[in-house]
């Protein structure tokens, strides 16, 4: 009978028990993953996405849950992909998505819902001018500006007087138009041409044409991907023979599959990853980026392009700054992302795949020379410019 009456007593001191265990060991972080695995931009995307497997799964006392979805390299599907993770999954953060216009059109988003986007994307464009809008986003490939200061200085060196420009008709495109003509007027660089064209257009024979008439000296292509290919080919085909540039968003292996020998002596200013046997040992990220690689081709059975890489930087920044946002709130609340937002702006000295990141309010990617080496293409493979 004292059994009986003692029983209920034991039940609700083990449930009272129950309630006192600490939040934080139920408590779960949710990053949202949007790629284009699918689409014209797959080259990029699909490195993107296959890299998510290999991000941490446990930081600090938090399970981490990453839920990955495709918007097919449609800007609207990625819209809707990034209202779903914020509105029905209720992410902490999101990296993503894998294009330039993409990524520009949700940023409104992710600075209503308060939610902290790591833009894996080419175009500074996410990140600056710094505004109001934009201190909810950071961008894990090296600003353009960074990227042609280097090709610029390259120019100068070897004599170049007059460029050609050809970029796409996008973000990506017009930004890096913007900063080539920077730093070619601070060089006594001319721009005689500048063309752009449709990153799933067949041909660019017009464009191509006009640049061969202006005869310039060099030829800078601004295109991320398979599509920074056409332009260079059929310049080649025409007969140019002047120096070919390329910008951080060739710096794929595709680029010199699909380009052959039309692509050979191609100068390009990017990370490490394309060169990395010829890093030197005590270079901050040489570790990093092997550990990546390592790890990718042992769960793919191929190198990933370095388009992954900024995915797999997205996690390690995010590693970094969750112990440091989970001291202020609990993951799924405003004042965590809040607080992981702060924690990502306050990154020092953080070695990446692709570089050494510090981060302030006024610079969301972080990039300085360590994040990029003048590479060459010589008889068909990426090789340091020496």
């Amino acid at each position: 009978m004292l059994f009986k009456k003692a029983l209920p007593a034991v039940m609700f001191g083990a449930l009272c028990a129950t309630c006192v265990v600490p939040q934080a060991a139920f408590a779960e972080v949710k990053i949202g993953v949007i790629t284009s695995a699918t689409g014209p931009i797959a080259l990029v995307g699909i490195p993107q996405k296959n890299s998510v497997s290999l991000m941490p799964t446990k930081i600090g006392n938090q399970t981490v849950r990453y839920i990955s979805l495709d918007d097919g390299s449609d800007p609207t599907a990625s819209v809707k992909a990034f209202k779903k993770l914020i509105d029905e999954e209720h992410v902490d953060a999101i990296i993503g998505p894998s294009g330039s216009p993409n990524a520009m059109g949700v940023i409104q988003f992710a600075t209503e819902s308060g939610t902290p986007m790591l833009a894996p994307v080419g175009t500074a464009a996410v990140v600056l001018p710094m505004t109001e809008q934009k201190k909810w986003v950071f961008k894990t490939t090296q600003n353009d500006d960074l990227i042609a200061q280097a090709l610029v200085e390259n120019m100068v060196k070897r004599g170049i007087k007059t460029l050609g420009f050809i970029g796409t008709a996008d973000p990506y495109g017009e930004n890096w138009a913007k900063v080539v003509a920077v730093q070619c007027e601070k060089h006594g660089i001319k721009i005689v041409a500048s063309e752009r064209f449709q990153r799933q257009d067949t041909s660019v024979t017009g464009q191509s044409l006009k640049l061969l008439m202006a005869k310039p000296d060099a030829v800078l292509v601004a295109a991320p991907g398979s599509s920074s290919v056409m332009p260079q080919t059929t310049l080649f085909d025409q007969g140019y023979k002047g120096q070919m540039y390329q910008t951080h968003g060739a710096a794929l292996d595709a680029f010199l599959q699909l380009g052959g020998k039309k692509v050979e002596g191609t100068i390009l200013a990017a990370s490490l990853m394309l060169v990395l046997p010829e890093m030197p040992d005590n270079h901050p990220s040489k570790p990093i980026a092997r550990r990546y690689i390592d790890a990718y081709t042992k769960a793919y059975g191929s190198a990933p392009a370095t388009f992954g890489a900024n995915v797999y930087d997205a996690g390690l920044l995010l590693e970094k700054a969750i112990p440091v946002a989970e001291q202020k709130a609990q993951p799924g609340t405003p004042e965590f992302r809040a607080a992981l937002r702060l924690a990502l702006e306050n990154t020092h000295e953080m070695s990446g795949t692709q570089g050494v990141y510090n981060m302030t309010p006024e610079d969301h990617s972080g990039f300085d020379e360590r994040g990029r080496e003048l590479i060459t293409v010589k008889d068909g493979h990426w090789t340091l410019l020496k």
